[in-house]
């Protein structure tokens, strides 16, 4: 028995790489996304390799361009950590060298500067009286957005 979710395709590989590439257009994509989306479309392994191969040789795929965008939006947008961001870049195989350098686009004084604003914008909306509980509490939220313990805990020491 079918479920109604359940979709059939039966995409030939140049329709599969048209539709891949207009996917890939839309927004930068890791290889593994387009890996998982092709086998979703009930390809075959060698047509997933070929088309992942062309898609990176028209340049609609490119891992480090992936991690650049990727990084970029979760910091800036997301407001996330570094540890976040990579742990999410190795759930989508992107490779170590590509996340440290990707990671290294972060300046510094951004990173510290958002850190602090999430700290004080939290601060302001924390209800909890007891101290030591408000400064775990506060502690665990920014840990949970993916910042380093040695931030947070340098940032907290005043408090």
């Amino acid at each position: 028995m079918n479920s109604a979710k359940e979709k059939k395709y039966n995409y030939d590989k140049k329709t599969a790489l048209q539709k891949a590439a207009s996917w890939c257009a839309y927004q930068e994509r890791s290889q593994q996304e387009v890996r998982d989306k092709l086998y979703e479309w009930q390809m075959k392994p060698v047509e997933v390799e070929d088309i992942i191969a062309s898609l990176i040789a028209e340049n609609f795929l490119n891992e480090e361009r992936f991690a650049f965008a990727y990084v970029s939006g979760k910091f800036n947008i997301k407001k996330w950590g570094k540890i976040k961001i990579k742990q999410a870049l190795k759930l989508k195989r992107v490779p170590d060298p590509l996340i440290k350098k990707a990671l290294n686009s972060i300046s510094d004084d951004d990173y510290l500067e958002t850190l602090t604003e999430l700290l004080e914008k939290k601060q302001r909306t924390e209800k909890e009286s007891n101290a030591i509980k408000r400064r775990f509490k506060l502690m665990n939220y920014l840990h949970s957005k993916g910042f380093e313990k040695n931030l947070i805990l340098k940032l907290l020491k005043p408090l």
